[in-house]
């Protein structure tokens, strides 16, 4: 049964490294962003790429992932701050992204670090970006603050 389908379309206009592109998404949360193969392998300049995107969803999925887990032990989150940095490399001369790194810090009550570090590693093998990316080095540093 599937739980959920979103949509996501990027218009591409010209060549690899002279081009650009817009996405756009279903949901309308995504319109009008812009992406240039400068801002994936250069400066951003205020456009995204798709490893940024690929960061935006593992970290707001691991977050979603953590704060259930943490509910579910009865020790709800009062805040969660999941950064992420994926990283595109070149493997056998083909781009590749290779790793996902996630930085967790979280304030929960009722718990200490030892909990706080089982819910993250709970949450690690739940998160469906994280199975998505299984291909890739996923490392998660967890830091646990007391409510």
């Amino acid at each position: 049964m599937t739980i959920a389908q979103r949509l996501a379309e990027t218009t591409w206009d010209g060549s690899l490294v002279d081009g650009e592109g817009t996405i756009h998404s279903g949901s309308g949360a995504l319109d009008r962003l812009e992406v240039t193969w400068a801002a994936r392998t250069e400066t951003p300049g205020g456009k995204t790429s798709p490893e940024e995107l690929a960061a935006a969803a593992h970290a707001s999925c691991f977050s979603m992932a953590l704060a259930l887990v943490l509910g579910k032990a009865k020790t709800p989150p009062r805040r969660l701050t999941v950064e992420a940095t994926v990283t595109l490399d070149e493997v056998d001369g083909v781009p590749t992204i290779v790793s996902s790194a996630l930085q967790v810090r979280g304030w929960a009550a009722g718990t200490d670090g030892a909990g706080f570090q089982k819910s993250v590693d709970e949450a690690a093998a739940l998160c469906p970006i994280s199975r998505l990316f299984a291909g890739a080095q996923i490392t998660v540093e967890a830091t646990w603050l007391p409510a």
